[in-house]
This record gives structure tokens, sequence and C-alpha cells, in this order.
């Protein structure tokens, strides 16, 4: 059991009674807590030479846990890292006002307005370069609403590509960006969307953003030699990560907790001692809704045109299943910890599957067979279960 899940194991009465969560919290806690827990099922592997058996339990896939929320960032992050056209791209910034955040804290389904907002300025600012052309750009956005000091601060990473494909099939490189353009076009697009979805009650609360701040909300925009291959490492840093890792936790006294962090302003490192309870209150406003889309494509990136296969990918097809097998639970593990999950620790062999159990019974793969059978050929009905005794026949 890692510190988060003890901190939550711990004040767990607390949480449900006192703070009320959302129930995508509650479904996020209660996974986490369990994650690893051998009651809940697992895989049972033996060596098949000396014997020796080995039970590797089931993890949860939780992003809000540390564990699985990492291993989702680096599958995130390869799903992305496919999509790169092997051009220069540029890693934006957007921010908002700070008297901004409750609105997005109150009502959740706002966030979609940060998204909206900032497509919108980055088609304009690449149709105003040429709109008989009309050169469209690649561009991720992923949603962060944490600081480093963990509170709530929604803010959009983009990762743009530094040129667009235009309607007759030519690329231009683009080094120049109007910042002006993007702080300006940022502010008043997001705040129309927000009238729009809040009514007249809200003007008030736009015009006073507008006049403290008159050169519009920050972007960060600054140029970088970003080739191909740092973009796929900034896609690992900033664009799918957990809330925070354990790493960061230096201590829990059941009252308080003691995490640091790097403040962004100087890089100066700050440790912060907070109770407990204030502590989980911060992680958990962070858990997205259900089904909630925290990463988007636009423009090249989300197109499947035939026209946008002749575009040069950073990595190509054929190395797609090399990178791939990289990431698979075996091989993560060999790669971060330095050791093969299933290497027998008494004689070296490479272990067999042998069993799977869940729920405290076993499963038979008979039974694993239909399942993925009927998942494979889309069958719901209940002629899947036929069809897939046919199957099993067959075979």
């Amino acid at each position: 059991m890692n510190i988060l899940q003890r901190i939550f194991r711990d004040h767990y009465e607390e949480i449900i009674y006192t703070m009320h969560p959302r129930p995508s919290v509650v479904e996020n806690i209660d996974k986490m807590i369990n994650c690893g827990d051998p009651s809940f099922g697992g895989a049972m592997y033996g060596c098949p030479v000396c014997g020796k058996l080995k039970f590797v339990p089931f993890r949860c896939h939780s992003r809000f846990c540390p564990t699985c929320g990492n291993k989702y960032s680096i599958d995130r992050t390869l799903a992305m890292s496919f999509k790169i056209v092997n051009v220069r791209h540029r890693h934006c910034v957007f921010t908002i006002a700070e008297e901004l955040r409750p609105f997005f804290l109150a009502d959740r389904s706002l966030l979609n307005c940060l998204f909206s907002a900032v497509r919108s300025v980055i088609l304009r600012m690449f149709l105003k370069m040429n709109k008989s052309q009309s050169f469209t750009p690649g561009f991720i956005c992923v949603l962060h609403t944490f600081g480093r000091d963990l509170k709530w601060n929604p803010h959009i990473h983009c990762l743009i590509s530094e040129g667009g494909l235009g309607n007759s099939g030519l690329w231009r490189n683009v080094r120049y960006f109007n910042y002006t353009l993007l702080r300006d076009s940022f502010q008043t697009a997001l705040l129309n969307e927000l009238e729009q979805r809040l009514g007249p009650s809200f003007k008030r609360v736009k015009s006073s953003v507008y006049r403290d701040h008159k050169n519009g909300f920050y972007v960060y925009a600054k140029p970088r030699k970003c080739d191909p291959g740092t973009v796929i490492k900034y896609i690992g840093r900033y664009l799918g990560r957990p809330v925070i890792a354990t790493s960061r936790i230096d201590s829990y006294d059941g009252d308080h907790v003691t995490f640091h962090y790097n403040r962004h302003e100087d890089e100066r490192l700050v440790t912060e001692t907070i109770p407990v309870l204030e502590f989980i209150e911060r992680l958990i406003r962070h858990i997205p809704e259900k089904h909630f889309k925290m990463i988007r494509y636009y423009g090249l990136y989300a197109r499947h045109r035939e026209s946008d296969k002749k575009l040069n990918r950073a990595i190509s097809l054929e190395k797609h299943k090399v990178f791939l097998s990289f990431n698979r639970w075996r091989e993560c593990i060999l790669f971060s910890f330095g050791y093969d999950p299933l290497k027998c620790p008494a004689c070296g062999t490479t272990m067999l599957f042998l069993e799977l159990y869940h729920n405290h019974h076993r499963v038979p793969l008979d039974e694993m067979y239909r399942k993925a059978m009927a998942k494979a050929h889309g069958c719901r009905s209940p002629a899947s279960s036929r069809y897939s005794d046919r199957c099993l026949h067959l075979c």
C-alpha cells in the first residue's frame, strides 16, 4: 500500500460523509484504494521447471491512482506521438483570469468552453495567413485543472505544428505567432462562450474582466527548437500526467500531509504542510467527470482524410508495433524497475500463465474465450453464446 492509499483509506468515512464527493470521485477513490488488493482477483503464473507459483493481482486502471495513472500517461503519450507530423512544433499554454476559476469549479461542463475557445483562436490565426489556401495546422489540446501547488487552476496545454497544410496540398512553415492576436482573441472567444452559457448575469463579470485585463489573458507561446524528438518528450512531461506523484509526498502523520513542488515563477523548491482533509480536497477536485475527454485533437490531428496519409509522420507506421511492444505490463516493469516480473526467482525460467481469479473464484478459460469471441464479433444477442460454442468446438 502506497502513501496515497493510506491517506484515503484512513479518512474514507470523513470524505464520504463530510465532503459529499461527486459519484466519479467516489468511483476513482474506491478503485485507487483497492488497487493491487489480491482479494479482488488476479492471475496465477507458474514456473514449468521448478513449479514455483506467483500471483499477480489486478490493478485499478484509474487515472487518479499514482501507479495506474502513470501507466495511463505513458499510453496516452504513445498514442499522441503516433499522430505527430515530422515538423517543428510549439508548446503553448492558455491561461485564464483568476476570477473566472470558480465558475469552472461550480459547473464543470464549462470546461468545454476552454477547448472551444482555443480551437477557434488557433484556426483563426492560421486562416488569416491566407484565406484562399486555408492552411490547417495539427494541434493537440490537454486540459490541466491543477497548478504545482495542487490548487484549482484550469488551463490548456497545446502542442501546435509550426506550419499548416493548404487546400492545394502544399505545406507552409510558420515561425511567427502573433502574441497580441492570441491573447486578445482567446480572451474574447472564452468570455463570449461563457456569456452564452451563463446568460445575462455574466455580463457584469465580463465587463470587469475586460477592465482588469486590458492586454488579454496570458498565453505562453515562446518559440523553442521543438524537433519531433523533443516534442514527444514534451508530450510525456506536460500532456498526460497524474495530479501528484507519491515521490512528492514527504510525510503523513495522520493529521497533516507535507509535500513539495518547484514554484513555477522561479523554480524555487517549496515545502508545504497542510491538514490532511485539505490535501484530500485539493486532490479530488481535479478528478474529471466520467467520460469527460481531457485530451482532444484538432486540425490535421483530428481529420482522417485520404490526403492526410501523405504527411510524413515523426514515427512511421512500420515502427508502431515495436513502440507498442515496449508498453506492455511486463516490459514497463522491466524498463522502470529493472527486473522481469515473470522471471522465476528460483531458476530464472520464464513463468507461464495458469489461471485467472476474480472475486475469490477461479474463472474458467473457456468462459474467457467465449466472452472474447463475442466481443470480437460484436455479438450481444443470445446467439453470440451459441456462436462462440461452435468456435470453441471447431478449435
